[in-house]
């Protein structure tokens, strides 16, 4: 989860971006960022709206309400879910390549959940 301070910093420096651009990042800050930056954004996004996005699409944010919306008919989304694919795993083995299978949602505290991937004591 990388620091996005430097990320922010370059668009609130130009007066263009700043006016125009929002940051969505699963990326954190540490409080020396400025502008509108979502982060924390959690690794389920890909089974959500906000992964079913393409280029071109509308984002609408509103930050006094706390709410990131897409502007995609349900039909739409329906479509691309269907045919969204996976990407295969950067890393497929050791501790790295097990984090997607028991990573929780940030939500809920991005804790490692083992207790699936033990075998049952019934």
């Amino acid at each position: 989860m990388q620091e996005m301070l430097g990320p922010t910093s370059y668009i609130k420096a130009s007066p263009e971006l700043a006016e125009t651009v929002a940051l969505v990042t699963d990326g954190r800050f540490s409080g020396g960022s400025a502008g509108a930056a979502i982060g924390h954004v959690s690794p389920e996004a890909p089974s959500a709206p906000i992964g079913l996005l393409q280029g071109g699409d509308i984002i609408e944010i509103d930050i006094p309400g706390k709410r990131l919306d897409v502007k995609i008919s349900e039909a739409e989304l329906v479509a691309r879910r269907k045919a969204w694919k996976a990407p295969p795993p950067r890393i497929n083995h050791g501790c790295v390549g097990s984090t997607p299978f028991m990573a929780t949602s940030a939500s809920t505290g991005a804790v490692l959940k083992w207790d699936h991937l033990l075998p049952r004591q019934d």
